[in-house]
């Protein structure tokens, strides 16, 4: 018996180090206080509130991205939500798609990749919570639940 809880928790700890390696390699080009610039899709200028936020990189091709618009459209009613649409089209080809599956958050358009590249997000959805200060505190790359965000941006505010 001794033996299998050995070899469990050995197995359990390359898992681990295996995962944090992967997220660590996601990770390898995140700023660590990057200012979103750019315009939302009417065109006043995006402006960083002084409270923690949620950047969110995602696309309009992005199946992904698709299944957790919801819990985006959900968080950006009680939270600070900014979002980034990469290679998704024009500002008007975003807004119809907007408009198509009933989204009203914030969106910057980034149809050649530039800001995108700037946050060193290689893959979509990518989920950045900043606390009050701008300072990046959480990152996530992939599909991340409504609740894991919303205890990333909780967190973020005491770290403030």
């Amino acid at each position: 018996m001794k033996g299998k809880w050995k070899k469990a928790l050995i197995e359990l700890l390359i898992f681990v180090l295996v995962l944090f390696g992967i997220r660590a390699w996601q990770q390898r080009d995140v700023p660590q206080g990057q200012a979103l610039q750019g315009r939302l899709l009417d065109g006043t200028p995006y402006v960083r509130p002084k409270e923690p936020v949620l950047v969110q990189f995602w696309g309009t091709w992005c199946p992904i991205c698709r299944t957790e618009e919801a819990s985006i459209q959900a968080l950006s009613k009680k939270y600070s939500v900014i979002t980034v649409a990469l290679k998704s089209g024009n500002d008007a080809e975003v807004s119809q798609y907007m408009k198509g599956h009933g989204l009203d958050f914030k969106v910057v358009n980034d149809p050649d990749g530039r800001i995108s590249s700037q946050w060193g997000v290689h893959a979509v959805p990518a989920s950045f919570v900043l606390d009050g200060s701008g300072k990046v505190r959480f990152v996530e790359f992939g599909y991340t639940t409504e609740s894991g965000l919303k205890a990333r941006l909780w967190l973020a505010r005491l770290l403030s």
